[in-house]
């Protein structure tokens, strides 16, 4: 059994989706494309896109920290099979074909899934720093 740091998870998940979007940025997406973009889907603006994308950040951290010590391979390739695991199910087969980009994003371009799949890898990377040192500390010899 172990226990979540939740305000360290929640941390990694807010950072990780800080660095997320500012990768966005620097691949040419646009700041804020993903908030944009939820929240002209719904109708409800970009204040529950921000709001409803910096939870889900929140929501995937906690997430990993949950299932974390149920994956294989060394603690700082954990958040890296889970994010892949979790873009490919549900980023490239569910929320690009709800938001008209098709599966994997091929309507938009053959590199959407390659850079959706890039800026995830990007937004984990806080998780190795602020989750896995609570989950996986370093044994003392």
């Amino acid at each position: 059994m172990h226990k979540i740091n939740w305000i360290n998870t929640i941390l990694a998940g807010l950072a990780g989706t800080v660095l997320f979007d500012v990768f966005g940025l620097i691949m040419g997406m646009g700041w804020w494309d993903i908030p944009a973009l939820l929240g002209e889907k719904t109708g409800l603006g970009l204040a529950y896109g921000v709001f409803g994308h910096f939870s889900n950040g929140a929501l995937l951290a906690i997430l990993y920290a949950g299932i974390a010590p149920s994956l294989w391979g060394p603690a700082w390739l954990r958040p890296f099979i889970f994010i892949t695991a979790q873009t490919i199910a549900l980023v490239w087969f569910f929320m690009f074909p709800l938001v008209g980009a098709g599966v994997m994003g091929l309507n938009v371009g053959p590199d959407m899934a390659i850079g959706s799949l890039v800026r995830h890898w990007v937004y984990v990377i806080p998780f190795i720093f602020l989750i896995n040192k609570e989950l996986f500390p370093k044994k003392e010899s």
